[in-house]
């Protein structure tokens, strides 16, 4: 790479620090600096200096033309030099782009971390004196594309993971001139050395066993073998898929859920008992322990009319919502409950509810998938299960 040394006359830049306003000393210095760069940078291009005569030369000048450069320091007005040309293109600016790379980047997190566009359009007017259009905040974003691409769409096979937790909801997204309701489908996984990753992300029409087969089978190229467990809620078509699509996992379905389902089905007053027995069930360590809590609520309210409904989910869903009891007892409280991939959830939908509707599908993949790749760095560098070590002891 070539080494361009820049020599700023100091003289001018004091005259200019000297005359300006309090506020534009700052941009006055930055502008001198990025001017003498650019000067330096068609010297280079040229192979030549000014008047200088040289066989090497490789062009001409050709004078100069204003162009505004929006900085975090405000707005500043350059002399950018051309060449005869037309070929030569300053650093200070990529081709078409009129705003530096650290303004840019801030507005691109600003998007990501739920401010709305139209906030980010004042904040930026307000700090550089120049107004930028909600469509120009919202098309940079597009420069995320690739990068969330790549995360998404990353192999999957350099670890296995033994436990996944998978979750959808519901956004809206526009379609021509129609609004619809589109599912968003997210897949977490914890890996063999016990650390969570986000490994899924899609956005389809709706949310059925199709749906949720075809989701599992793009984890699957991307790498993923069948894990030991599967935690959910109770999707029919999720049920479905998992048993089809991942032969010998075990679906340990959400006991959070499960309790909800059954309380709605109970009366509104005089169950305090009751309730506390049923969640007294799941609580309990030891499976054998949980059998017997089991059996002495059945037998307990056999006989009350108003439970039957209770009894009858409690006796269908047990199987399925024990299955975390395979797993060591100290990380029992991590598998018999979605709230790890709620908790991501929330995150979603606290930057979905800025922007309300998505323009399309390539937008959701790019907020969301944004949203979700720093949830993922920050989980990098925490294990999840402490000291796991892959037993099933």
């Amino acid at each position: 790479m070539t080494q361009i040394n820049i020599t700023i006359d100091l003289e001018d830049l004091k005259e200019k620090v000297e005359n300006s306003p309090l506020e534009s000393p700052v941009k006055s210095s930055l502008a001198l600096i990025l001017n003498s760069l650019m000067e330096k940078e068609r010297d280079e291009y040229i192979n030549a200096l000014s008047h200088e005569r040289t066989d090497s030369r490789r062009g001409y000048r050709n004078g100069y033309y204003e162009r505004e450069l929006i900085t975090g320091a405000g707005t500043l007005k350059l002399n950018v030099p051309r060449t005869r040309d037309g070929e030569f293109s300053p650093s200070a600016f990529k081709r078409y782009e009129r705003y530096d790379q650290a303004l840019v980047i801030s507005m691109m997190e600003m998007v990501i971390n739920g401010v709305s566009t139209r906030k980010v359009s004042n904040i930026v007017e307000e700090l550089c004196g120049k107004k930028v259009s909600k469509s120009f905040v919202s098309e940079i974003t597009k420069s995320l594309d690739p990068i969330v691409n790549d995360w998404k769409n990353r192999p999957l096979n350099v670890y296995y993971f033994p436990y996944i937790y998978v979750d959808a909801m519901y956004i809206k997204v526009r379609e021509g001139k129609r609004v619809v309701s589109k599912a968003v489908y997210v897949a977490c996984g914890v890996n063999e050395k016990g650390y969570r990753e986000i490994i899924g992300l899609k956005v389809d029409h709706k949310e059925s066993e199709q749906s949720w087969s075809s989701f599992f089978e793009y984890l699957k190229s991307r790498g993923i073998h069948s894990p030991q467990m599967i935690i959910s809620d109770a999707h029919a078509g999720l049920i479905k898929a998992i048993r089809e699509t991942f032969l010998g996992t075990s679906w340990q379905r959400c006991t959070v859920h499960l309790l909800r389902n059954i309380v709605d089905t109970m009366p509104k007053k005089g169950m305090e008992e009751a309730k506390e027995d049923l969640k007294a069930i799941f609580r309990t360590s030891k499976r054998k322990h949980a059998d017997e809590l089991k059996t002495s609520f059945i037998n307990k309210y056999q006989d009350t009319k108003k439970l039957q409904k209770a009894i009858e989910l409690l006796d269908s869903g047990y199987e399925d919502a024990m299955q975390f009891h395979s797993q060591p007892p100290k990380y029992h409280r991590y598998f018999r409950t979605t709230n790890m991939i709620e908790r991501v959830n929330r995150e979603i939908r606290r930057r979905e509810k800025v922007i309300s509707v998505f323009p399309n599908d390539q937008s959701v993949i790019r907020i969301i998938g944004s949203v979700l790749m720093n949830i993922d760095e920050e989980w990098a560098n925490k294990q999840y299960l402490k000291n796991y070590d892959g037993s099933e002891d």
